[in-house]
């Protein structure tokens, strides 16, 4: 079994900046968003695209943004809890590159959408895919993120251990 110890921390660290820039894209395309666009507002990019500003209370997707407001502090506290346990993670085994590969996709995915929960209230997205009259739920970089990083988790999980 891996130990953990400074030599892996140091070995975290390069997973650590790949959290970072995810956070830091996250938060600034965000920024962007909320400097150009009034909530609500839709710019047409395509016949099946927009660029949009929401405020979602909820998870990944507007997963129970209806909830009526208890899902704040659930959602923070897991992302919270999730987050040390994904750099314990990181930590422990960084020479698995496909897995921390996942996981630092993921940290830096649920640090972006939390740092608007706990400043915000409520996490800024602003990407809107649609056909004719469906729509997925707008997201944003850090929803990307997590989505990325748990099909790279998934990927992995079909490897033979070594």
């Amino acid at each position: 079994m891996p130990e953990f110890n400074t030599r892996n921390m140091r070995s975290a660290l390069p997973w650590l900046f790949l959290s970072a820039i995810v956070i830091v894209l996250d938060l600034y395309t965000k920024h962007l968003v909320q400097q150009a666009f009034v909530y609500g507002e839709h710019v047409p990019v395509t016949g099946f695209f927009d660029l949009v500003r929401y405020h979602n209370t909820g998870a990944a997707f507007s997963f129970l943004a209806n909830a009526g407001g208890w899902q704040h502090g659930f959602f923070t506290a897991v992302s919270t809890l999730a987050s040390v346990v994904m750099v314990y993670l990181l930590v422990k085994y960084p020479q698995k590159t496909l897995f921390c590969f996942g996981i630092a996709l993921v940290l830096g995915g649920a640090l972006g959408n939390l740092y608007d929960r706990l400043t915000l209230g409520y996490v800024v997205d602003f990407l809107l895919f649609y056909y004719e009259q469906w729509a997925w739920p707008a997201f944003n970089v850090a929803d990307s993120a997590i989505c990325v990083g748990v099909g790279v988790l998934v990927l992995d999980s079909f490897k033979n251990p070594t």
